[in-house]
Parts: structure tokens; C-alpha cells; sequence
């Protein structure tokens, strides 16, 4: 058998599924100051692999980017619930995107 190393993070039942799979991991708890740098690096992984996305990945890698988005404010102490409606709040003051509106230049 065959040791691949990853050390990133993975989601909470990752472990699991892979051991009912008859696959052994090893993983560790990581302490708070580690978890924020794993949170980054993940967050980074998880862009890429939305940018890279074929068409028929774009929901599922939207899902994954959101979900750490959800776990790096809830690292900083900030719910879930606090970031929709912060998103909300945003959305009704400025828009959101979807008139697709590209700035160009401001004259001063």
C-alpha cells in the first residue's frame, strides 16, 4: 500500500467516510492558531478549484467555497446568520451584481 501525504483541512466527516471506504487516515485536531492558517489555505484551494470548474462542478464548488467562508467567520467569531445578514444589508444599500456593471473610471 501506497502513503499519499495532503495535510490540509478537510471537512469534519472526511475521516469517517474514508475508514467505511476501508481506507486508514491518519488526521489531527489542530489548536486554534493552526486551524486560522488551515481556514486561508483551504479558502485559497477552494477559489482555484471554483475557477477551474467545469460547468456541471460550478454549484458543488460554490457550495464548498461558501462553506469555508461560513467556517473562516465562525473562527473569527462571527455566525452565520451574521454574515447573511450582512450580506443582505450590503445587497439592499449597493446592489449586488447582477447587472454585470464594470467600472471603468472616476474624473475627479
Amino acid at each position: 500500500m501506497k502513503k499519499k501525504e495532503y495535510n490540509k483541512l478537510v471537512r469534519d466527516y472526511f475521516p469517517e467516510l474514508m475508514k467505511e471506504k476501508g481506507r486508514e487516515v491518519e488526521f489531527e485536531a489542530l489548536d486554534r492558531n493552526r486551524y486560522g492558517e488551515k481556514l486561508k489555505e483551504k479558502f485559497n484551494e477552494e477559489v482555484e478549484k471554483f475557477k477551474s470548474a467545469e460547468s456541471d462542478r460550478v454549484l458543488s464548488e460554490s457550495v464548498d467555497l461558501l462553506e469555508v467562508i461560513y467556517a473562516i467567520a465562525e473562527h473569527r467569531g462571527i455566525t452565520e446568520s451574521e454574515v447573511e445578514f450582512m450580506r443582505q444589508l450590503k445587497k439592499n444599500r449597493s446592489g449586488g451584481f447582477r447587472k454585470r456593471i464594470m467600472l471603468k473610471s472616476i474624473i475627479e
